[in-house]
């Protein structure tokens, strides 16, 4: 590697280590800034030349998740993720049916939109019906958490990472989600069964106490229309048309309204998470243009040896150092190489996301979930999750990498 190359991996470690740990010493900056301040420093060493900037940029994931957050924002003003939390007391009278069904919806939800906002949406609405029914939240929290991570593993966009990975293998919606569905819908029970196993003094016995409804404010017009639009880009994507572009339009139809005034939705959007994505692109592309990436994993010896448990391994590994989204930008070059790619990129998609659950920081989903309670007084530490959290991670994968073993390599 050239002196270019050594200053281009310096660089791009210390950002990570900051991605990491979400800051820097001394310095008042979040990872959105960290990633910037990176992209600033490979430009002033030459590592990267100002001009090739746009050609880093994945504008397929950047446009997807955008119109994802134009999505979510309209069905979180209409009230859908209000009416959602509240089923949840409706349909169940017992705290195991209640784990169950708060499980299930999670994952369903996060299969159908962004885990990161059904965390944020679910976690103050799970809080105060546990609250008021003198139940301990911990549990819940981390089958919320936990399953939002789980659920997200079977679409396209349930999560950044999928997104990222949908654009750059062109695997059609249909054929990521009938292949990678199983392995939620079997990690999602088994997260029923740690938590039930773990806290067994919670899950024995008495039943809910009856309790008054509380009445649901919603914006019935907005909600039909923000349901239909949604319904029709899930029958756009099952069609073939690529991910992103049904994604745009329908935010797009969304954004065609008298009812709401364009601020509101644009102020529901994360600018600072797409900022962080752009640049990230930007760091990874440096990599690859240094020859870093490829002298990386030439040192691996994982290339085009590849398999279901070396690439499982090192993508859990790396996606708890660097999280999951970088180790996917890191490891794409790995997925594309293979004389297998489609089991390469599942592969890859499966094991970054359920890696995700295995400590507390493993994924912004976790932290959005304890941070919410901290509001409410509630704290989730770092090894009262990650008892669960560890194992609830390790079955899942197993489940996985048997199921990938056996059905895509």
């Amino acid at each position: 590697m050239t002196l270019t190359s050594w200053i281009t991996l310096a660089i791009v470690l210390v950002t990570y280590l900051g991605i990491a740990a979400g800051r820097w010493p001394l310095l008042k900056a979040n990872r959105a800034t960290l990633t910037l301040i990176g992209v600033g420093l490979l430009l002033v060493t030459g590592s990267l030349h100002f001009e090739d900037l746009g050609s880093y940029l994945d504008l397929d994931t950047l446009i997807l998740l955008f119109a994802m957050m134009v999505i979510n924002a309209n069905l979180q003003i209409s009230g859908f993720f209000r009416i959602a939390g509240s089923s949840l007391l409706k349909l169940t009278r017992s705290p195991k049916t209640f784990l169950a069904v708060e499980i299930l919806l999670a994952g369903v939800l996060s299969a159908l939109f962004l885990n990161d906002t059904i965390c944020l949406m679910l976690t103050p609405l799970v809080l105060s019906i546990l609250l008021s029914l003198g139940r301990n939240p911990i549990p819940y929290l981390i089958a919320l958490a936990t399953a939002s991570n789980i659920g997200s593993t079977a679409t396209l966009t349930g999560n950044p990472q999928n997104m990222i990975i949908g654009t750059a293998s062109g695997i059609s919606y249909l054929e990521f989600a009938a292949n990678l569905t199983p392995i939620a819908l079997l990690g999602l029970g088994g997260i029923w069964l740690v938590l039930v196993w773990f806290y067994p003094s919670e899950f024995r016995g008495s039943r809910f106490p009856e309790m008054e409804p509380a009445r649901i404010t919603f914006v019935r017009p907005l909600l039909t229309k923000s349901l239909a639009v949604t319904g029709l880009m899930l029958v756009a994507f099952l069609a073939g048309v690529p991910v992103a572009l049904a994604a745009l339009l329908a935010a797009c139809a969304l954004l065609f309204t008298r009812r709401v005034e364009a601020e509101k939705v644009l102020a529901e959007v994360d600018w600072s998470l797409l900022v962080f994505f752009a640049a990230l692109f930007i760091l990874t592309g440096s990599l690859e243009a240094n020859g870093i990436t490829q002298a990386l994993f030439a040192h691996l010896d994982i290339g085009s040896q590849a398999n279901v448990f070396n690439l499982s391994a090192v993508t859990v590994v790396l996606s708890n150092l660097v999280s999951n989204v970088p180790a996917v930008l890191l490891l794409r070059p790995v997925a594309a190489a293979l004389t297998n790619p489609t089991a390469g990129w599942l592969t890859l998609a499966a094991a970054s996301t359920l890696a995700g659950n295995l400590t507390l920081l493993g994924s912004v989903a976790n932290l959005i979930v304890a941070e919410s309670a901290a509001r409410r007084q509630v704290h989730l530490d770092f090894w009262e999750y990650t008892k669960a959290g560890a194992l609830i991670t390790l079955i899942s994968l197993v489940l996985g990498v048997a199921w990938l073993g056996w059905v895509v390599w």
